[in-house]
């Protein structure tokens, strides 16, 4: 098997909210004494509150219109073709779209286009495995090697269901080989899940269980396997009938092997050298379509595709107890007190979500997920005052510098009027 691509990009919003000195940043903020650069921090746990912040609060501002505007105004830029916002909750709603369904004809983007949701999907895929948990099917406390025997090395240790779920497992990732100009010219090859996992494990194991965290697609792979060995039936089976039929979530669904994005979408694109196959021109750039695309090198970890309606109806529905029961939740809602692997960083990601503090000291947990072309974030405060979904055809979805479109989004729906 051809080596696959390693861990999906997408990076947690505590990422976005710890970059500092944006353009974004400045941009979104304007007028609003609360959200500056250095008043943003990720704290290590779900009680802590970073130093020098201000005391957590429960209140949300009222919905900042203009700011929201703000953050997607001007597309098709170089950034980013369209964007859609859905900003919900007890303090009010307002729902945005910009931008272009495509670069040769140049329609309008409208509301309710389906995207790939990248690594939003782990949420989904912890909020099973947490299902099972709740049915006595599975334990935190069991391991990888009594659920799935023979899928990890012999010499590997023991790694429970829970910090497989956290990040903390050591688990390795697939050696990649190229960059960009591999996925290009592999885009439509498939890959199983086992053999995905199976070049993984090719690799040592990073560190002791339990004692770092690195957010790494290997972890929901193998929760995705411990589905389909629970259960008996497919992970695409499991996450429909668990989760987006009851939720109510009918245009979203999980592709399997197909490259399409059913129904209405926007196209997505990746910017690239001059020359690179199939490039056209766009602006000062050029760029490549990757709307069709195999996503099952990412699979449990970022195959699924939804719309930013149905993604509002999800985090409703989980943070109201709806999915996962109340008594097994809070796996959700907790962040390792570890630190990051290869520096000393605290931990940032809970099981399948991130804790944010955002400006004024207000707590959110959310999800960002990537994919060349596409990328999307979603949160809310835990007692669901304030819900953010957004969706960015990014032109450089993977790269660093696509956090500035989301991180100003991100900001603007916590953004305090000017006084």
């Amino acid at each position: 098997m051809k080596r696959t691509p390693g861990a999906a990009a997408g990076l947690a919003l505590a990422a976005l909210l710890s970059t500092t000195g944006t353009p974004a940043l400045a941009a979104v903020t304007a007028g609003s004494s609360a959200a500056t650069a250095g008043s943003f921090a990720v704290t290590a746990g779900p009680s802590a509150v970073a130093a020098g912040s201000s005391a957590v609060r429960s209140e949300v501002p009222p919905i900042n219109e203009a700011a929201l505007k703000r953050s997607i105004a001007g597309l098709p830029a170089a950034d980013a073709t369209a964007a859609e916002v859905r900003v919900g909750g007890s303090a009010g709603s307002w729902r945005g779209v910009t931008g272009v369904t495509d670069l040769r004809t140049e329609r309008p983007a409208r509301e309710g286009a389906r995207f790939r949701a990248g690594s939003v999907t782990k949420i989904f895929t912890v909020a099973v495995v947490l299902q099972l948990v709740a049915e006595g099917k599975v334990s935190l406390d069991g391991t990888v090697q009594e659920y799935l025997p023979g899928l990890l090395p012999a010499d590997y240790p023991a790694i429970t269901v829970g910090r497989l779920l956290n990040h903390t497992s050591g688990l390795p990732s697939p050696t990649n080989d190229g960059g960009f100009e591999r996925v290009y010219a592999t885009r439509f090859e498939k890959v199983t899940p086992e053999e995905y996992v199976g070049e993984a494990v090719k690799n040592p194991i990073e560190f002791e269980p339990g004692t770092r965290q690195h957010y790494l697609n290997t972890n929901t792979f193998v929760a995705g396997l411990l589905i389909e060995k629970i259960t008996g039936k497919s992970y695409e089976h499991e996450v429909t009938t668990r989760i987006l039929r009851p939720v109510g979530m009918r245009d979203s669904y999980l592709p399997g092997e197909s490259i399409k994005i059913r129904g209405r979408h926007n196209h997505g694109y990746q910017v690239v050298p001059k020359g690179f196959p199939d490039a056209v021109k766009y602006g000062e750039s050029y760029v490549v379509d990757m709307t069709e695309t195999s996503v099952t090198s990412t699979w449990a970890s970022g195959d699924l595709i939804s719309t930013t309606a149905d993604l509002e109806k999800f985090i409703k529905a989980l943070f109201g107890g709806k999915v996962v029961p109340v008594a097994q939740i809070e796996p959700m809602f907790t962040v390792p007190k570890v630190t990051m692997y290869g520096g000393d960083q605290p931990a940032v990601y809970t099981s399948g979500l991130t804790r944010l503090e955002l400006p004024g000291g207000i707590v959110a947990f959310g999800k960002t997920g990537a994919r060349y072309g596409s990328a999307t974030g979603v949160g809310a405060t835990r007692d669901l005052s304030r819900t953010v979904v957004y969706s960015i055809n990014s032109t450089d979805a993977k790269a660093a510098g696509q956090n500035e479109r989301g991180l100003g989004i991100a900001l603007a729906a916590f953004a305090e009027k000017a006084k």
